[in-house]
């Protein structure tokens, strides 16, 4: 039986290991290629299609506003969802898999583009100063990951692999790795120094607790001593976040706050580009928008008829 007929199971399967083992792709994104996949193929059993011969583009447009109307998903996360179906579709295509592509003529969701949310100053200083004693044994670590997914505009999945050796006391910086492996070094303030010095000398020592080696070169750990994981990111930052008394907080919306706070302040936007590691300006030109006051006010302190 051809793969064309056999469902989604081994199409989806031979993909992942293609991407796998000849394009040599990150974990991280064979993961987001896994977890793509595996919605896009329950949409489409879901709706009776069990065929991949059998998907048009279509179904593959109703998946997508599904993730926007039904799940919330963001234009960033849906546009990546269409990446995700493009090559899998693309490389089924060129290998013989499908006669047709069905992903081939959607576009990218710029329509649905919008200025990210953020929290103003004193919301940022509210979810990072919520841990707290009364909150557990890892309270200081928790604070920590705050201060420094905050300080130096951390995705969850770069907080997470920061290791020991990449926080630099005396230059009070780190070194993050981003997307493609490319680093960066980020600056980050006395704070965030202060809680990291505070969370090695008095917490991490504590989580140590396994002897191969593995492990002990990550600055962040689980309760197991294990490296924190992206999905304890999550859970970490909506636990604060309700403590503090607020709604719809995700790790990348301290992200959005320091890039919107640093501009607010400001910093010039080739700066914060390279503070967060964006390869196209375009993607940081979008914190340009996110406070229409600020703009007010600057015309109003220095244009010459004003």
């Amino acid at each position: 039986m051809t793969a064309t007929r056999s469902g989604f199971d081994r199409p989806v399967r031979d993909f992942l290991t293609y991407v796998r083992i000849e394009a040599g792709l990150a974990p991280a994104t064979l993961e987001a290629y896994a977890r793509d996949l595996g919605d896009l193929v329950g949409t489409l059993r879901s709706n009776g299609i069990d065929s991949i011969d059998d998907v048009g583009p279509n179904d593959v447009a109703d998946h997508l506003r599904g993730l926007s109307r039904d799940r919330g998903f963001e234009p960033t996360t849906i546009t990546r969802h269409l990446a995700t179906a493009r090559v899998f579709f693309r490389w089924l295509c060129a290998n013989g898999r499908i006669r047709k592509d069905p992903a081939r003529l959607l576009e990218r969701p710029t329509r649905w583009k919008r200025v990210p949310g953020v929290m103003s100053p004193r919301q940022m200083r509210k979810l990072i100063e919520a841990p707290a004693p009364e909150h557990g044994r890892l309270w200081v670590r928790d604070r920590t990951m705050l201060e420094l997914m905050y300080a130096a505009g951390l995705r969850a999945s770069e907080v997470t692999a920061l290791r020991l050796d990449e926080f630099h006391e005396t230059l009070a910086s780190l070194t993050v790795t981003g997307k493609g492996s490319k680093q960066r070094v980020v600056p980050i303030g006395d704070p965030a120094v202060k809680w990291t010095l505070k969370y090695l000398a008095e917490v991490r020592p504590d989580l140590l607790r396994f002897d191969d080696g593995r492990d002990r070169a990550h600055l962040l750990l689980s309760f197991s001593g294990r490296p924190l994981e992206r999905v304890a990111v999550w859970q970490i930052v909506r636990k604060y976040a309700a403590i503090a008394g607020m709604r719809n907080v995700h790790p990348h919306k301290l992200r959005h706050s320091f890039a919107t706070h640093l501009l607010i302040g400001g910093a010039d936007l080739r700066v914060v580009q390279d503070l967060l590691g964006h390869a196209d300006i375009g993607t940081t030109q979008v914190y340009t928008h996110v406070d229409r006051s600020q703009l007010r006010e600057v015309v109003r302190a220095h244009h010459p008829r004003n």
